[in-house]
């Protein structure tokens, strides 16, 4: 679990080598989030590459983060945040309320 964490990390700071920023892979499985908290530098941009690998479509959605997007079964989208001020930014899937996640920004 470290290792996982530890390269989230690494990729969620690494220069991009194109101007583009880092991709962090996010799952949707079994109605959770896995992982089910990220962490992320502040003052970066990011892209969530968020992949529904359920039967049912799912949406990945932040008040806070103002982000709203639907997820079809099997399929992968892309949310771009920040660059975000520190502090912790709640997700969900409003199709089913009790799946949620966090981003923690540092």
């Amino acid at each position: 679990m470290r290792r996982a964490v530890a390269a989230i990390l690494f990729l969620a700071s690494a220069v991009p080598a194109f101007g583009q920023p880092p991709t962090i892979a996010l799952a949707i499985r079994d109605h959770q989030f896995a992982p089910a908290e990220l962490s992320v530098p502040a003052g970066v941009k990011v892209e969530l590459a968020v992949r529904n690998e359920q039967a049912v479509p799912a949406e990945f959605e932040s008040t806070s983060l103002h982000r709203e997007k639907l997820v079809t079964a099997g399929a992968t989208i892309s949310v771009f945040v920040g660059p975000l001020d520190a502090g912790t930014y709640e997700f969900f899937d409003d199709f089913h309320p009790a799946t949620r996640g966090r981003l923690i920004v540092k």
